[in-house]
């Protein structure tokens, strides 16, 4: 790979290889936790990647033992002194948390967890905004903030799009940990393998999805998200008036040419 990292005293460091944007939390000694330097240096990355047409997938990895263990609490508390008790920085703080997750669900190339470790809190929240997720077996995965009087209530908003009730409430309520596999069967990650080959494996399934017309990538994901928030009928009529406008674009009309003539399509990302 033709690798070029950023200082190691970056809060995020990326490297770029073959179309993929690999985005890595670099504090393992904080347990990469979403400190204002780390939020807003993924923010911004994020921002840069969405208009960088040499991007088509973006994976999400952390160094050290623990993927990311949410907010950065030390930080946070030492706002409590403040003459509102740090009312307006907790605000400013979870929006700026807010942001960052709308940003992955918003940034047009597909975005892919690759989780080692544990990811708490806000860190499972980081993993559930992810389009797609791959975990080690011996990930873990919990919205602990009851065992300390804070209910996970910005986590919950992802996690709850992730998984079923059920599964949501369990999580928020109890605050235990569950593991890869559980993690799996709730639809919180896609799949999970052999302890650290979870950059592996999301590598290969960013390989695959990188060959593919950006065009029908970007108008797919931003389709999914527009959609799902809908009614039946609303969500229909919204996925076919994208989908008219996909078949107008040159990729799609050469994609299915290539499909009708049984040769490969020579995408040009419009």
């Amino acid at each position: 790979m033709n690798i070029a990292l950023r200082p190691d005293t970056q809060p995020v460091l990326r490297r770029d290889d073959a179309g993929i944007a690999y985005l890595i939390l670099n504090r393992p000694e904080a347990r990469n936790v979403l400190s204002e330097a780390t939020m807003q240096a993924l923010t911004s990355e994020l921002e840069r990647i969405a208009s960088d047409s040499s991007a088509r997938v973006v994976i999400l990895s952390a160094e050290g033992p623990a993927f990311c263990a949410g907010h950065d609490l030390k930080e946070m508390s030492a706002h409590r002194s403040e003459p509102d008790r740090g009312r307006a920085y907790f605000s400013d703080i979870l929006e700026r948390c807010s942001r960052l997750m709308e940003g992955i669900v918003r940034t047009p190339q597909p975005v892919i967890a690759a989780v080692e470790g544990v990811a708490t809190a806000a860190g499972c929240q980081l993993v559930a905004s992810c389009d797609l997720a791959v975990a080690g077996a011996g990930a873990r995965f919990c919205t602990p903030g009851v065992h300390i009087g804070l209910f996970c209530s910005t986590p919950m908003v992802a996690l709850s799009r992730n998984v079923s009730r059920k599964h949501a409430m369990e999580m928020l309520l109890l605050g235990e940990m569950i593991g890869a596999e559980q993690a799996a069967g709730m639809g919180l990650v896609n799949r999970v393998v052999a302890p650290g080959e979870a950059l592996v494996e999301a590598t290969r399934m960013a390989g695959i999805i990188a060959q593919k017309s950006m065009v029908a990538l970007k108008t797919g994901k931003r389709a999914f998200y527009d959609q799902i928030e809908l009614d039946l009928t609303s969500a229909y009529r919204h996925a076919a008036a994208v989908m008219v406008e996909n078949m107008l674009a040159r990729d799609a009309e050469e994609g299915i040419g290539a499909f009708l003539e049984k040769r490969r399509p020579n995408w040009e990302d419009r």
